[in-house]
């Protein structure tokens, strides 16, 4: 696939938009690429969480080196594939590098305090995940869209 000097999309990005019919909406909006971008970096995410629980960690600990490692794994997919073209160089890359952080921890904290609240009043470890895995993935995503990747 060659790439013209107009088209932002990363490798990854025109494989996907080369799918076939409905499959290639999938890169068509920003929401559903850090949907696809949130979804593996999830899987990691809960899987070391699980983990970490089964091996008697505190749940609150627990989400947040989970989350943490999601993280990572989300600045390379998203600075790639899902604000294609959006990531700066230099000095800027570094600033966006910050506030991509900086969202990281606004999630860390919207993660670990409903996995803690919840799991103090008795809801399982999994089901405040997953609560908090929903108000995160919301905050962050429009706080990446408008202020980090805008």
């Amino acid at each position: 696939m060659e790439r013209s000097g107009q088209d932002r999309r990363s490798t990854v990005g025109i494989w996907v938009g080369h799918l076939p019919g409905p499959l290639a909406l999938l890169n068509r909006f920003s929401i559903t690429r850090y949907l696809m971008a949130s979804i593996v970096s999830l899987a990691f995410d809960v899987a070391l969480f699980m983990v970490l629980v089964a091996f008697a960690s505190d749940p609150g600990w627990a989400s947040a080196a989970g989350y943490s490692a999601g993280v990572v794994i989300h600045w390379l997919i998203s600075s790639s594939f899902v604000f294609p073209g959006k990531t700066r160089q230099g000095a800027a890359l570094q600033l966006q590098r910050i506030g991509f952080v900086a969202t990281a921890i606004l999630g860390l904290g919207i993660t670990v305090s409903i996995v803690s609240g919840l799991t103090e009043v008795g809801v399982l470890p999994v089901v405040a995940k997953g609560v908090a895995v929903l108000v995160s993935f919301f905050a962050v995503y429009l706080t990446r869209k408008f202020g980090v990747f805008r």
